[in-house]
């Protein structure tokens, strides 16, 4: 038989779990304040706006980008319902501006005026791209993913150049549209890590 003490002790400690409990939980009031489609991979024609810094949430237009980097990273956002699109990880991407010139045959297609945009989710193990650095093997600067040292050439559709990613960013065809960059179409390849062993 407890006591009337180890029962106030008791009710403190499940009411302090269930309080913990639920603070951790994940809130679904936030996922509704992003709108409908705020999940939604990139569609075609939506906008590209800053995913963060002073800027966040404006329209990326060509002249915020500074030739041959540093990469900005940005979310896609629905021009009709105002909607980012930054209900899933999976649909952040980085943005260049590249050399035109420097682009192969593949990735050319998918830019505007050399500017490219891939998934900024890497294919290893789903950690983040987040910096832009000489590569391992040559004097080009390349997208990097510092969980594993896995380097990807944006010139050349973010193939692997170094490290453990066993395939290439999946890209974000781009458009130019009345002076800001658009979305071309949905990602070609697939965007995060790769699945099982």
């Amino acid at each position: 038989m407890s006591s009337p003490s180890d029962q106030t002790r008791r009710t403190i400690i499940l009411t302090a779990f269930a309080t913990a409990v639920h603070a951790s939980a994940p809130r679904s009031a936030a996922a509704e304040e992003d709108g409908p489609g705020s999940d939604l991979r990139p569609q075609k024609a939506d906008l590209l706006v800053f995913a963060e810094g002073d800027q966040a949430g404006e329209v990326i237009k060509p002249q915020d980008l500074k030739p041959g980097g540093p990469p900005v990273r940005a979310w896609p956002k629905d021009p009709k319902t105002s909607v980012v699109r930054k209900g899933s990880r999976l649909n952040e991407v980085v943005i260049v501006k590249l050399d035109p010139a420097e682009l192969d045959d593949d990735t050319r297609p998918r830019s505007a005026d050399g500017i490219v945009a891939y998934s900024a989710i890497c294919s290893h193990a789903g950690c983040p791209i987040t910096a832009w650095v000489k590569a391992a093997q040559g004097e080009k600067d390349v997208l990097k993913c510092v969980c594993h040292n896995s380097e990807f050439d944006p010139r050349q559709s973010a193939q692997v150049v170094f490290g453990p990613a066993p395939r290439r960013l999946a890209a974000l065809p781009l458009a130019m549209v009345d002076g800001a960059l658009t979305v071309a179409g949905t990602f070609v390849g697939k965007a995060g890590a790769q699945q099982g062993g």
